[in-house]
C-alpha cells in the first residue's frame, strides 16, 4: 500500500472492505451497516495488519455526518409527523427518558462520573434511522400504519438528539467535562447565547433559505444540466453546515440538517435527493468505517458484561419500556411490537454523540467503545426481532388472556357511537384506511353522497373523521372485531385503500364469512400480488401503476378523439 498517498490509501481501502463484508453481511441477510463496521475495525488501528490514516477517516466522518443529516433534513415531513403525534411524540420523549435513565444507571454502578452517565444514557436511547427504514422497506411495512409511526416516533428522537448536540458543548465544563473555547463558564448565560445563536440560525434559513435557494436551483435547472444540479444540492448542504458552525456556532450537523429542511421546501425536493443519493450514500459508508475504526474489539473480551448491559438496554430495556407505552396509549399488540423491534438498535447519532462526549472530555474511551459494541450486535439481531413479530404476537394470543385482552381494549373509538346515523348502517361501504388514497375516495363519496364507514388504524385520524360527522372505528381492519363494529355484515361493498396487502386475505375472509355476497375492491403496488389475488377471486383488484397508464392513455386517446364513447 503506497503510504505517499494516505489519501488515496485509506479512501481505497475504507471502500474496498466495505463493499466485501457489506456484500457477505447482506448474503447473510443482516444489514449492510454490520459490514461496514466490521470493515472499519479490520482497517482500524486496535486490530493487526494495515491501519488506515484515522485523521482522514475523521474528516471524511464530518462530511458523511453532514450529508447523513442533509438526507433526514430532506426526508422530514412535519406533516407525517403531526399525523401520529399522538403517540410519538410522548411515546418518544418517554422512552428517551427511560432508557437514559437506564444507561444511566448502569454507567453509574461502574463509577463513571454523572456527565460520562447521562451521555452514555442519551446514547443508548436513540435508534438509527437508517437501520429502521431499510428493515420497514424489507418486512413491506414502510407506508403501513406501523411504519408511520415508527418513522414518526424516530424523528422525534432525532429531533431531541439535534437539541442535544447543540446544548451538549455549552454544558460540558458543568457536568465535569471541557468547555470548548470562547464558551462563557456562566451556564445559563451560555445556554441563552446558544439558543439565540440557534434561533437566529434557523429563522434565517426559514425566512431567507426558502426564498432564496429554490430560485438558485431553479435557475441551475434551467441550463439542463445534471452536473450543475448535483452539485449545487452537495454545495448547499455542505456550505450551510459549514457557514452554521462558522457564523452561529452550531453544529455541522444541525447545519445540513436545516440545509435539506429547506431544500425540502423546493418543488425540486424530490429530484434533489434522488440526485444526492449516490454521494450521500457513499460518505454515509465512509462514516460507519470511521466509526468501526475507533472500536476496541478488546472489550468484548476484557468486559463481556458491561457489553451485556448495554445490549440487554438496547435490545429489551428501551424496547420494553416502548411496547408498554404503545399499548397504554391503546394502540393494538401488532404495533407495539412492531415498534419495539424498531427501536431495538441504535446507529449513526448514538456514534455522533459518543464521538462528541469523547471530545469533550464527558465520555471515557471504553464509552464510546461499549457503544460501539452494543450497535454492532443490535443492528445484527435487528433483522431477527422483526421476523419475530408475527409468531411472538400469535403465542402471546393462544397463551396469553391478557394479550387477548389488549387486542381489544376498551376504547371508546374501537366501535361506532350510538348515535351514528341509520344510513351509515346498512348498504353502506366499509373503507379501509384513510391515508393519500383513502382520503381521495372518501372525499369522492361524500361529494356523491354514499354512505361509508373507515376503519382506520391511527387513532388521531378517526378522532377527526368523527369531529367533522364522519363514521369511522379505530383499529386494525385484519381482526374481525373491527369489521365487525364497522357493520361489515349490512355494508353493500368492502374497498381496501391501504398498500399494505399482508393482512388483506384475513380482511376478505371475515367479510366474506359476515356477508356472503359483498363486493371486494383492493389496491396493490405489486403486479403478481395484484395477480395473485385476481386468480383467487378476491375482488376487483388495482393495480397502481397500471391505473396510473389507464389514465393517462385515456387523456392521450381523449384528445386525439379516438375514445369510444
Amino acid at each position: 500500500m503506497p503510504h505517499s498517498f494516505p489519501l488515496i490509501a485509506t479512501f481505497a481501502s475504507a471502500f474496498g472492505l466495505a463493499l466485501i463484508l457489506g456484500f457477505i453481511a447482506a448474503r447473510l441477510n443482516i444489514p449492510v451497516l454490520v459490514g461496514y463496521l466490521l470493515a472499519g475495525i479490520l482497517i482500524g488501528p486496535f486490530t493487526p495488519g494495515f491501519v488506515a490514516n484515522v485523521d482522514i477517516a475523521k474528516e471524511f466522518a464530518e462530511i458523511g455526518v453532514m450529508l447523513l443529516m442533509f438526507g433526514v433534513g430532506l426526508h422530514f415531513s412535519l406533516k407525517d409527523l403531526l399525523a401520529v403525534k399522538k403517540i410519538a411524540l410522548p411515546g418518544a420523549v418517554l422512552q428517551i427518558t427511560v432508557a437514559t435513565l437506564l444507561g444511566a444507571g448502569v454507567a453509574i454502578l461502574w463509577g463513571w462520573s454523572i456527565g460520562a452517565a447521562v451521555v452514555f444514557g442519551l446514547a443508548l436511547s436513540v435508534a438509527s434511522t437508517v437501520v429502521l427504514l431499510r428493515a420497514l422497506e424489507a418486512h413491506g411495512a414502510l407506508d403501513s400504519m406501523n411504519g408511520h409511526i415508527a418513522i414518526g416516533w424516530l424523528v422525534v428522537e432525532d429531533l431531541v438528539m439535534v437539541l442535544v448536540l447543540v446544548l451538549l458543548p455549552p454544558l460540558a465544563g458543568w457536568m465535569g467535562g471541557k468547555t470548548p473555547d470562547g464558551v462563557s463558564e456562566n451556564i445559563w448565560q451560555t445556554i441563552g447565547i446558544t439558543l439565540l445563536k440557534v434561533s437566529t440560525f434557523i429563522a434565517v434559513m426559514m425566512i431567507v433559505g426558502r426564498r432564496v435557494f429554490p430560485k438558485i436551483l431553479w435557475q441551475i435547472t434551467r441550463t439542463g444540466s445534471r452536473e450543475l444540479f448535483t452539485l449545487c444540492v452537495i454545495v448547499a448542504a455542505v456550505s450551510i453546515a459549514y457557514g452554521a458552525a462558522e457564523l452561529f456556532g452550531v453544529s455541522f450537523a444541525l447545519g445540513a440538517f436545516f440545509a435539506g429542511i429547506v431544500l425540502r421546501e423546493s418543488e425540486f425536493s424530490h429530484r434533489a435527493a434522488q440526485e444526492s443519493l449516490p454521494l450521500r450514500e457513499a460518505f454515509a459508508v465512509l462514516f460507519f468505517v470511521s466509526v468501526g475504526m475507533l472500536f476496541d474489539p478488546m472489550v468484548l473480551i476484557q468486559q463481556p458484561l458491561q457489553v451485556l448491559a448495554v445490549v440487554g438496554i438496547i435490545v429489551f430495556g428501551k424496547s420494553v419500556a416502548a411496547a408498554v407505552l404503545v399499548l397504554a396509549l391503546r394502540y393494538p399488540l401488532n404495533t407495539a411490537l412492531t415498534v419495539s423491534a424498531s427501536l431495538a438498535q441504535i446507529g449513526e447519532f448514538s456514534f455522533i454523540l459518543a464521538s462528541l462526549g469523547v471530545d469533550l472530555g464527558l465520555l471515557p474511551a471504553e464509552g464510546q467503545s461499549l457503544i460501539l459494541a452494543g450497535a454492532l450486535i443490535s443492528i445484527a439481531l435487528n433483522p431477527l426481532l422483526f421476523k419475530a413479530i408475527e409468531p411472538l404476537q400469535n403465542w402471546l394470543r393462544s397463551r396469553s388472556e391478557f394479550a387477548r385482552m389488549l387486542e381489544k381494549p376498551v376504547d371508546p373509538l374501537a366501535a361506532l357511537p350510538m348515535t351514528t346515523d341509520e344510513k351509515f348502517l346498512a348498504g353502506q361501504v366499509v373503507l379501509v384506511g384513510y391515508g393519500r388514497v383513502g382520503r381521495r375516495i372518501g372525499a369522492e363519496f361524500t361529494q356523491a353522497g354514499i354512505p361509508f364507514v373507515v376503519a382506520e388504524q391511527n387513532r388521531a385520524i378517526v378522532e377527526q373523521l368523527r369531529s367533522n360527522g364522519h363514521a369511522a372505528v379505530s383499529g386494525e381492519a385484519s381482526e374481525p372485531a373491527v369489521l365487525i363494529q364497522a357493520h361489515i355484515a349490512r355494508a353493500s361493498m368492502l374497498v381496501v385503500a391501504t398498500p399494505d396487502t399482508f393482512d388483506v386475505r384475513q380482511m376478505i375472509k371475515t367479510a366474506r364469512t359476515l356477508n356472503p355476497g359483498i363486493e371486494i375492491v383492493l389496491r396493490t403496488h405489486n403486479e403478481e400480488e395484484a395477480a395473485l389475488l385476481e386468480k383467487e377471486s378476491a375482488g376487483s383488484v388495482f393495480f397502481g401503476e397500471a391505473e396510473l397508464a389507464k389514465g393517462m392513455s385515456h387523456h392521450v386517446l381523449k384528445r386525439y378523439g379516438k375514445l369510444e364513447h
